[in-house]
């Protein structure tokens, strides 16, 4: 798959543990020949992957081979370096995976499930930076912004209407007013469907996205709409370019 981020901070994304491939975002004209699948585990896709566990998983390592990748990509672009964040996709991985990426010094974590996110953000340090990655029902807005909290829970990248935005606006205005600290406000991408596959979520290019973002920043001033997301069709690379011109 693909997974992309239109914001001044590109974003990578790689999966944790063992899959046979992650998904690495962003637009290729601003950071050329980076769409590529990983083999995370540093072995071949042949093997039987039903019988891995979590203990043949070497995270460092991994994560070292994703980071070179990132480095090479900036290098080849002429990006500054520093520009691109990698997010480790941790859903459905066991604490211990999470613990072994974060002592590689990763602190950036997306996950796809509110109440798996919700349970891992009390047994990881502080500093850890979460995303949300996957689809928000709106009666899991509240529970979401109110159990992880702001000081952690760094946006919400998959947005697409108004209902789920003004359900978190009211999460986080709950938030602020229960918290004793300087005011925060949340950050949010707009999700946006470049394939027009019906099984994919997201507003269509153009107006719509414009539409949506005038309201939101209109109605939902306790939210920052910090760029777009899509997820692309399988190789595709034109979903990007539409993303672009968005």
């Amino acid at each position: 798959p693909t997974y992309a981020t239109m914001n001044p901070r590109i974003a990578a994304y790689a999966v944790l543990g063992f899959r046979s491939t992650a998904a690495f975002s962003s637009h290729p004209l601003l950071l050329p020949s980076s769409r590529q699948n990983f083999n995370i585990l540093g072995r071949s896709v042949t093997k039987n992957m039903s019988t891995l566990t979590d203990d043949d998983v070497d995270i460092a390592a991994n994560i070292g081979l994703v980071r070179q990748m990132i480095d090479d990509a900036i290098a080849s672009s002429e990006r500054q370096s520093g520009s691109v964040r990698l997010v480790a996709v941790s859903k459905t991985k066991p604490l211990e995976l999470l613990q072994a990426a974060y002592e590689t010094g990763q602190r950036h974590f997306g996950e796809n499930y509110a109440q798996e996110l919700m349970a891992k953000s009390s047994e990881m340090p502080d500093d850890v930076a979460w995303h949300f990655i996957g689809p928000l029902q709106s009666n899991k807005a509240a529970p979401l912004v109110k159990t992880v909290g702001l000081d952690k829970l760094a946006c919400i990248e998959t947005i697409s209407t108004i209902k789920l935005a003004a359900k978190l606006n009211r999460a986080v205005d709950a938030w602020n007013e229960a918290s004793s600290g300087e005011a925060k406000k949340l950050g949010i991408y707009i999700q946006v469907n470049t394939s027009g596959e019906e099984t994919k979520s997201g507003v269509t290019p153009g107006a719509e996205v414009c539409d949506l973002v005038k309201q939101i920043s209109e109605e939902c001033p306790s939210l920052s709409i910090d760029g777009l997301m899509t997820i692309g069709a399988p190789g595709d690379d034109s979903c990007f370019d539409t993303l672009a011109e968005c």
